[in-house]
């Protein structure tokens, strides 16, 4: 049973809705109510998964080492010193838009080693 409801998490919107049509063709059944109910829920959920693939990179303090969070920045983002010295003074600032999630991941990491703290959005 837990093997069968894995599986059904892992399906897509499309393929939840074939799987609804083959059993009500092959049992000679119509899905009541409550189950296009359940159906409906894990629809929403795999498309609110689906839904945020890009992150916004939130600058929200510079810390006490505020030198190397500019430098930093200025390496993400190649603006030149006077821009990214005024993102840093400026908290909060979005450093990156609309980047993948492992991208993100990475300048958030690369923000707080350098004393920063960061955000993704």
């Amino acid at each position: 049973m837990q093997e069968i409801l894995d599986k059904l998490e892992k399906m897509t919107a499309m393929e939840l809705s074939e799987l609804v049509k083959a059993i009500e063709e092959k049992f000679g059944v119509t899905a009541a109510a409550p189950t296009m109910v359940a159906g409906a829920g894990a629809v929403a959920e795999v498309a609110k998964e689906e839904e945020k693939t890009d992150f916004d990179v939130i600058l929200l303090s510079s810390g006490d080492k505020k030198i190397q969070v500019i430098k930093v920045i200025r390496e993400i983002t190649g603006l030149g010193l006077k821009e990214a010295k005024a993102l840093v003074d400026e908290c909060p600032g979005t450093v990156k838009e609309a980047v993948p999630k492992d991208e993100a991941m990475k300048i958030k990491a690369q923000i707080e080693e350098a004393g920063g703290q960061a955000d993704l959005k």
